[in-house]
């Protein structure tokens, strides 16, 4: 009777030292998100936590609720803990070389996710997956340049002061309504990339601009600020997409709803799997040091309303 519990202590402990090895062995990684502000940064929440469990990776999220003071309090706190890698939305480009510098110390490798960062020694990330911002801006003034006809006043909103992302979809856009004469930027500010600032942002356009009369094209740097900006052209008694044309990026399904509806005219996707090619470049650089490029550059594609309903149903269930 002995030998046989002893016998089933020993198998218990064994089953034990089997599930520690393999908890031992399987990446941890940390990832400092920038929040919820927006459908589309939900989305690549989802996607993180999908192309983890795929990968048998542990991913720890930290919300920053839109601070980056929370940022590096989290990116400390992933160091602290001892992280296989860090992941970091960061909510603006700057400011971030101290905090870099200990995770590099640490031998903890770190890779930016949607947005890009301003240091000096590019050495104190890995890798940074996203989009060509400037790109995204230009396309969403290219198909503005061909949409509207004669001369166009263009109010602008922008993204959150002092992100990449912002400073990007602005000068790609900048590009084209400066080789367009017929095109004028008369209103610009930033709607943070949320929805309810969006519409209060559009709301005093709309009040600067003769009740919106004199408003040609609403031009947003994510859809949820143009979703915003669509209920406070409806509250004034104008029609979305009709007396204002809307542009925005991001993809998310209520824009695709909204084009469906006929109430937004164009939106330049960006693709929410973002944390996919991260985990996949990490792995290879944990493998066999296998350096990634520098710039893992996302594709982008611009969306019109005569694909808009079959989106919105492809997209509703992953935002």
């Amino acid at each position: 009777m002995m030998r046989c519990k002893f016998i089933g202590i020993m198998a218990l402990a064994l089953v034990a030292a089997t599930g520690s090895a393999r908890a031992a062995d399987r990446l941890v990684v940390g990832f400092s998100q920038i929040g919820s502000e927006s459908g589309w940064r939900a989305a690549e929440t989802k996607v993180a936590k999908m192309e983890a469990e795929k990968r048998g990776i542990e991913l720890k999220i930290s919300d920053a609720q839109q601070k980056e003071e929370n940022q590096i309090k989290a990116v400390r706190s992933f160091i602290a803990q001892g992280v296989d890698a860090i992941f970091i939305a960061p909510v603006v480009a700057t400011g971030w070389e101290a905090v870099l510098k200990e995770a590099k110390d640490a031998k903890i490798p770190v890779i930016l996710l949607d947005r890009g960062i301003d240091v000096k020694d590019e050495g104190l990330y890995l890798t940074v997956v996203r989009s060509d911002a400037v790109y995204e801006g230009q396309v969403a003034g290219e198909w503005l340049a061909k949409a509207a006809t004669g001369a166009c006043n263009i109010v602008e909103l922008q993204g959150t002061v002092g992100a990449s992302v912002a400073i990007d979809r602005k000068k790609g856009f900048e590009k084209i309504v400066s080789e367009t004469p017929r095109l004028k930027i008369v209103r610009t500010q930033s709607g943070d990339f949320t929805r309810a600032k969006g519409k209060e942002v559009m709301e005093s356009f709309i009040k600067a601009e003769n009740g919106g009369k004199t408003i040609c094209a609403m031009y947003a740097h994510n859809d949820d600020m143009a979703i915003g900006g669509i209920q406070a052209i409806k509250a004034a008694g104008l029609k979305p997409g009709k007396d204002i044309l809307v542009v925005s990026i991001d993809g998310v399904p209520d824009i695709f709803k909204a084009m469906a509806d006929g109430e937004a005219n164009a939106s330049v996707e960006l693709t929410p799997d973002m944390a996919g090619p991260a985990f996949d470049a990490l792995l290879a650089f944990k493998a066999n040091g296998t350096v990634p490029p520098k710039w893992i550059k996302t594709t982008t594609r611009l969306y019109q309303p005569d694909t808009a309903k079959a989106e919105y149903e492809r997209r509703k269930d992953l935002y």
